[in-house]
């Protein structure tokens, strides 16, 4: 695709397309995961993972539709944070009229304090969607051979065993939301590298690779399995011609 063909190629329509596709495969993972009847604390070992094998491939194709959406959109950059006025007593000190002395024992006439009343825990919060794919995990030794796989004296693990599942609901609300509302998302990924721009040259560039890598996406598989690698690989492929216009 040349830049020429970039300008006129209908990039709403393509992620409209691929929306809808994503919206769909978000639907059976939900099925898997209970979350069509309010969601499930645990899912045999089978079935989590069956979602993360949806799921890695799912979430790296939306952020890349959140990348094409992002294309052309510009923010105001975020004003810094005013400092902190001193306080009365840090004015104090650093006038040299006042010391603080801190961790003396006073004996009697330290009063000891009740303790405080531990806070209610709530429901965590539904986290939002990340824009940084996952690092890379690299094992030289395996590279060289110094790791090799024990062949015996270990047990395969159960595939009916009962594992948690609330990470994994997590990870799909949060990700149902993205799609929901990808031109919000655009904005947010904008305000973001609008921050980003104010950095330091190498933060800024190490940063921007993160966003997207230049290889294989997560959960990229060399031979399509799932609907949702071929979804992957379109979307990886119009994420990296986008960013290249971007930067034009």
């Amino acid at each position: 695709m040349t830049d020429a063909q970039g300008h006129t190629f209908d990039w709403p329509a393509a992620i409209a397309r691929n929306r809808e596709a994503l919206l769909r495969i978000v639907a059976v993972l939900f099925v898997y995961a209970g979350l069509d009847e309010g969601g499930a604390d645990a899912v045999p070992r089978r079935v989590g993972r069956m979602i993360l094998r949806l799921l890695r491939p799912a979430e790296a194709a939306a952020r890349r539709l959140i990348v094409i959406a992002a294309r052309g959109v510009t923010v105001e950059a975020p004003r810094p944070r005013p400092e902190r006025a001193p306080t009365a007593i840090e004015r104090l000190q650093a006038a040299g009229l006042l010391v603080v002395r801190e961790g003396i024992n006073l004996g009697l006439a330290c009063v000891p304090q009740a303790p405080a009343a531990e806070p209610a825990k709530s429901a965590s919060a539904i986290p939002a969607f990340p824009f940084t794919d996952p690092p890379r995990r690299f094992d030289p030794r395996d590279w060289h051979g110094l790791r090799p796989f024990p062949q015996s004296g270990f047990a395969p693990a159960d595939p009916d065993e009962e594992v948690t599942a609330r990470h994994l609901c997590r990870r799909l609300i949060a990700l149902e939301r993205a799609l929901d509302d990808i031109d919000g998302q655009a904005r947010r990924l904008a305000r973001r590298k609008a921050r980003i721009n104010l950095a330091s040259g190498s933060i800024k560039r190490a940063s921007l690779r993160r966003m997207v890598r230049f290889g294989h996406p997560p959960g990229h598989r060399k031979r399509p399995v799932y609907a949702v690698d071929d979804i992957l690989r379109e979307c990886h492929s119009l994420a990296l011609h986008a960013r290249r216009l971007d930067s034009s």
